[in-house]
């Protein structure tokens, strides 16, 4: 589990990394938003990770700006944002565009740490779902466009005979289809299908 905090004031960064450490939650601490986007490339892809990140930061980027510039590599790690007062407004706009949750300073340290852990279980589940859309993706390379054609018909609820009908080909030639899909699929059946291929609408 990794935390990575990012603000301008060193005190706050001490603090944090204090807090956090103490509840057994690794930290690393960045005075800016462009340190930590040079620092990127070399950081853990595949730990369960979540960013503290103040939202209004005095010289550089703001925090929302770092937000707005978080590669795809880090989607995965959600963003608790630090507002004062003032900033309630922007904090609201960044959890409408994605970001986990944002505290007003001053906050309670329990308040903040049961957040983190709570992103970190949600930084855990979205490398499961990358990880299972990555296998999904996989099996679905393997259809032939006609499978791929049948498949639909599947999906959307049709009987063999009808996908035969709108495909213009035999309900064998469908029944053949059907059973080569399931099998590159992993699966038993249409249900099984549906329900594997929802993980990639996650």
């Amino acid at each position: 589990m990794q935390v990575y905090v990012i603000d301008d004031e060193e005190a706050l960064r001490d603090s944090l990394s204090w807090l956090l450490e103490s509840r057994d939650l690794k930290c690393d601490c960045f005075a800016s938003g462009e340190s930590f986007l040079a620092a990127l490339p070399v950081l853990p892809q595949d730990t369960a990770s979540c960013i503290i990140l103040d939202i209004r930061m005095g010289a550089g980027m703001s925090g929302i700006e770092l937000f707005q510039r978080i590669p795809e590599v880090a989607h995965q790690w959600p963003v608790i944002f630090l507002s004062g007062h003032g900033d309630i407004a922007l904090a609201v706009t960044a959890v409408k565009q994605g970001a986990f949750d944002f505290l007003e300073k001053p906050f309670a340290d329990n308040q903040l740490v049961d957040r983190v852990f709570e992103a970190i279980a949600l930084s855990r589940q979205r490398q499961t779902n990358a990880s299972q859309s990555e296998v999904i993706r996989d099996r679905l390379n393997q259809l032939s466009p006609r499978e791929l054609d049948v498949m639909e018909g599947i999906l959307n609820g049709k009987a063999n005979r009808d996908i035969a009908i709108d495909l213009e080909m035999a309900v064998r030639t469908v029944e053949v289809h059907r059973a080569s899909i399931f099998k590159k699929m992993g699966v038993k059946g249409a249900v099984e299908l549906i329900n594997l291929l929802q993980v990639l609408e996650v």
